[in-house]
């Protein structure tokens, strides 16, 4: 539950703030502070609107109008029913989904994780960049140690120059699957959109379901060194839809009014797949992604990656009835579920709705020119408001290879001779016992090699072609590529073959990036940088690296600290595709990582 806003005093530390004032609760006790609900409370709490946090946030852009936030996350197993399936899972406050919480840019969130379960848990802000504040990233093993069954963590979530939707989740082995909720981050109050303002803000999570225990699911496919086993159901929000069996009743169901506009705040919190997602009857405008906008994209169909936000303005203008709402997986190969998942569109008023809304026609499910097609589009809005900061040169060039691997395997509870792994330029990431951020920062030796490949250990036809012994494999290792700060870096994430080729949705830790090329086959040094967009690149968080193909990101390492890149098929980093960067401190003193809160897990 939300404890309400405080007043933070200039002179009070990040670590030192006064008790939260109880607010009333809202209509949804699983959502947090609706827009609609801010001035009553702002009025009746006389929250004064403050300047506190100018000086760790990156560039000085905090409004003068930011507030503190507080609220609570009570991690429990609660028990929930789809497709006629009861079982007890984790949960946040009960929910599943979990809470949606809303602020405005620059904003702190101060938040209590209190773990009342079984099991060891790390909540993950995916999409804020903590400004030299890694120590609340949520990433088990790198930026903190878990929270134990039975203690609690205070997180500081600290917002800067996000706007749009993000979203938060576990961030320890599968528990994401049932415990995930979204962000909402508003603009400053007085100040507009880019775009016509939405009647209303909807946040919509698509997600999976497995009827077995995800815990059981998650060893066995740990256990067996192959893929995992196939979900039963996906989701909008929590709920199968009506074209799944003992699911017609609690479908979700979103309530328009002729002539309005809806901001539909979409989140990819599926495990393993890319979705289409599509409206019946109706048409939308793209206007953001990751937190932040993008120039206005008309379309009928989006493709969203795991881990990825879009914002999706849609106007209220067909003729009164219900439509589907639904989205679908693209799967370049493998096994996976058909049935699209549903929610319905109903329009108020008086009519005789149809007996079922007719389902949209989306592209074919391995249809990947329709998923490239649609990334290709987004742009920034490059505006004197909204500028962009591309960096036109480069410090520093990375050459990431991502390939799913072979090992042998000796265990008995292989399903065959080998296993699968992932890497990055052929190295499997191994989480220490310790987190990295800690041995960092304390200077434990051990821990991690600052010897991370910039380039892969022999060059070969990615894309193409059989494969030697020596490139289809990998090694094990925690290792780290270390950067001095305000380096201007470009990765060039190239995808391969290796194990058949597949798409891989990058994600960076504690920055946004701007995605400046991409293209099929193999990456030319030469030929593809002149082709680079260095006007107005989307800047990004997460990003779908093509199957057999590359994509170029760039980003200024301002961000000291310790930071996860890694793929967000869960199949993926739990196999090893993920490596770390330490940003160094810079000269100034608002260039340097911030301490450590007293209370941070132990190992």
């Amino acid at each position: 539950m939300w404890y309400g806003w405080v007043h933070y005093q200039r002179s009070q530390s990040l670590y030192k703030v006064s008790k939260c004032s109880p607010i009333s609760k809202t209509h949804n006790p699983s959502f947090f502070q609706p827009p609609h609900m801010e001035r009553k409370t702002f009025l009746a709490e006389k929250v004064f609107l403050l300047y506190f946090l100018g000086l760790i946030f990156l560039g000085g852009i905090t409004p003068i109008n930011a507030l503190v936030r507080c609220c609570k996350f009570e991690v429990t197993r609660a028990s929930h029913t789809r497709l006629c399936t009861k079982k007890a899972m984790l949960t946040i406050n009960g929910h599943f989904p979990g809470p949606t919480l809303y602020a405005r840019k620059g904003d702190l969130i101060i938040l209590d994780i209190v773990n009342q379960a079984d099991k060891n848990i790390t909540i993950h802000w995916h999409g804020v960049k903590m400004p030299r504040y890694p120590w609340s990233d949520g990433t088990d093993f790198v930026t903190q140690c878990p929270i134990r069954p039975g203690k609690s963590f205070r997180q500081r979530i600290i917002l800067s120059d996000e706007e749009g939707t993000l979203w938060w989740h576990a961030h320890s082995d599968w528990s994401r699957n049932s415990v995930y909720g979204a962000i909402v981050i508003l603009p400053p109050r007085k100040e507009t959109y880019p775009f016509p303002k939405p009647h209303a803000h909807v946040p919509i999570l698509l997600g999976e379901w497995w009827n077995a225990d995800v815990e059981q699911v998650f060893g066995k496919f740990l256990a067996g060194g192959g893929d995992p086993d196939v979900s039963d159901a996906f989701m909008i929000n929590g709920q199968p839809g009506d074209l799944y069996p003992c699911s017609i009743q609690d479908t979700y169901k979103l309530r328009v009014e002729f002539g309005k506009r809806y901001l539909i705040k979409l989140i990819n919190a599926v495990m393993d797949n890319i979705m289409f997602f599509k409206i019946g009857g109706h048409n939308f405008t793209v206007v953001g992604t990751d937190g932040a906008y993008t120039k206005p994209i008309q379309t009928d169909y989006v493709a969203i990656s795991p881990g990825q936000t879009i914002d999706l303005l849609l106007e209220a203008n067909q003729p009164p009835s219900h439509y589907y709402m639904a989205a679908r997986i693209y799967a370049s190969g493998g096994e996976f579920v058909t049935i699209p998942t549903t929610a319905i569109i109903e329009y108020v008023g008086s009519y005789t709705p149809p007996p079922s809304p007719l389902l949209p026609s989306f592209p074919d499910f391995d249809n990947s020119a329709a998923s490239i097609d649609f990334t290709n589009q987004l742009r920034s809005l490059a505006t004197n408001k909204y500028p962009v900061d591309v960096p036109q040169n480069v410090d520093r060039t990375l050459f990431y290879t991502l390939s799913v691997n072979q090992l042998p395997c000796l265990k008995s509870s292989c399903l065959g001779t080998t296993r699968l792994l992932a890497s990055v330029n052929n190295v499997s990431m191994v989480l220490p016992r310790t987190d990295i951020l800690q041995a960092y920062y304390r200077g434990i030796s051990g821990v991690y090699d600052s010897d991370f490949p910039d380039f892969p250990p022999s060059s070969f036809n990615y894309t193409h072609g059989v494969k030697a012994k020596e490139q289809s494999g990998s090694r094990f290792g925690t290792a780290v590529r270390v950067l001095e700060y305000n380096t201007t870096v470009e990765v060039v994430f190239q995808g391969t073959n290796l194990g058949g080729g597949v798409e891989h949705p990058m994600h960076l830790h504690g920055y946004s990036f701007y995605v400046v090329g991409s293209g099929l086959g193999n990456y030319d040094r030469i030929r593809d940088p002149a082709n680079y967009n260095l006007f107005d690149p989307p800047l990004m968080e997460n990003i779908a690296v093509p199957r057999n193909g590359w994509t170029a990101i760039r980003f200024k390492a301002n961000n000291p600290g310790v930071w996860y890149m890694h793929c967000h098929f869960e199949r993926h980093v739990s196999w090893g595709m993920g490596m770390v960067f330490i940003v160094k401190d810079g000269d100034g003193p608002n260039e340097k990582m911030l301490p450590p809160p007293s209370d941070m897990p132990f190992c």
